[in-house]
């Protein structure tokens, strides 16, 4: 198991404030004998459905050399965790948390948006001082 993003604390503290219920931490897959370790599961209780919400949220700060090699990390393992959990857990969505600053920097270019949305990734944006969720990118 990897060690948790520095942003851990705040993406479970944001979900929180949200009105979720973190209910693994991390949320652990097992697909042919490969354990895989995506950093949170959250559910929320829709009392208008009586049904629950579930998701799983992979979290990256992108604070190494280069934004571009995080971010070729970041949507390799959002894409390998998504294709696990429609294996074990297929009601379960998945975002890929990140900061409003990567957001504003990185994530708002052309061409990374393209391929956001080739993959269809969803993206939850939060503000990790006041630790709140500031967008669901679906």
């Amino acid at each position: 198991m990897s060690a948790k993003d520095i942003f851990h604390d705040a993406v479970r503290s944001a979900l929180e404030k949200d009105n979720w219920t973190i209910t693994h931490d991390p949320l652990s897959i097992k697909v042919d004998e490969i354990e895989f370790y995506v950093d949170l599961g959250a559910e929320r209780i829709l009392a208008a459905q009586k049904a629950g919400q579930e998701i799983a949220v992979e979290i990256k700060s992108f604070i190494g050399a280069s934004e571009i090699s995080d971010f070729y990390v970041a949507l390799g393992q959002t894409l390998t965790y998504r294709s696990a959990l429609r294996k074990k857990h297929p009601d379960r969505v998945l975002y890929l948390a990140i900061s409003e600053d990567i957001y504003q920097d990185f994530f708002v270019r052309p061409f990374i948006q393209e391929v956001i949305a080739e993959h269809r990734l969803k993206l939850l944006i939060f503000e990790p001082i006041k630790k709140e969720v500031l967008l669901w990118k679906e």
